[in-house]
C-alpha cells in the first residue's frame, strides 16, 4: 500500500509562499509548491538552487552557431566554392543570417526538449496532484517530515482553505 502524501491547498500565493517558509524555518521537509503562475521568491522558500537550463540554452546556442558556420563554411570553401562576383570564398557578412537563425532554432528547441527529458515531462505522465486545482486558481504545499496531525495543523495554521490526503505523491 503506497504511502499517504498530505497537500495544503490555498487560496492566495501570499499565504502559499508564507506557508513555505515557515515550513522551511521549521525543519520540515518542503517537497514542491504547484502554482497556476509563477511566484516570486518561491524558489527561494523553497531552497531550489539556481537553474542549470539558461548554461544548457548557452551550451546549445553555441553549438548551433558552430555548427552553422562551420557547415556554411565547408560548403563555400570546400564542397561547392562558386565565385560570385570575385568576392572571396569566406565572406563572413553572407554568413550571418544564416547562423543566426541555426543558433536560434537549436538553442530554443534544444532548450524546450532538454527540459522536457531531463524533468520528466515527456507526454503520458500523469500529473502527481491532479484535480486539486493547481492548474486553475489554487496553491498546492507539498511537505514532509512531520506527523499527520502535526502537519494538519500547520498547514491550517498558515491558512491552507483544506488539506489532501493523496496516495504516493510524486517525489
Amino acid at each position: 500500500m503506497a504511502a499517504k502524501t498530505l497537500v495544503g491547498v490555498f487560496d492566495s500565493d501570499h499565504a502559499v509562499l508564507a506557508a513555505a517558509r515557515a515550513a522551511r524555518e521549521k525543519g520540515l521537509d518542503v517537497r514542491d509548491a504547484y502554482t497556476p503562475f509563477p511566484v516570486h521568491g518561491m524558489d527561494e522558500a523553497l531552497g531550489l538552487p539556481p537553474s542549470w537550463l539558461s548554461r544548457a540554452c548557452f551550451a546549445l546556442g553555441a553549438a548551433g552557431l558552430t555548427f552553422a558556420l562551420g557547415f556554411q563554411y565547408w560548403v563555400s570553401l570546400f564542397d561547392w566554392p562558386m565565385n560570385i562576383g570575385g568576392k572571396p570564398f569566406d565572406a563572413s557578412p553572407a554568413l550571418i543570417p544564416i547562423a543566426f537563425e541555426i543558433t536560434v532554432l537549436v538553442a530554443g528547441v534544444g532548450t524546450v526538449v532538454t527540459l522536457l527529458v531531463f524533468r520528466g515531462l515527456l507526454p503520458g505522465k500523469a500529473a502527481p496532484f491532479a484535480g486539486l486545482g493547481a492548474t486553475d486558481d489554487k496553491f498546492l504545499l507539498v511537505v514532509d517530515g512531520a506527523a499527520e496531525e502535526a502537519l494538519r495543523s500547520f498547514y491550517r495554521e498558515h491558512g491552507a482553505v483544506r488539506v489532501e490526503a493523496v496516495d504516493g505523491g510524486a517525489r
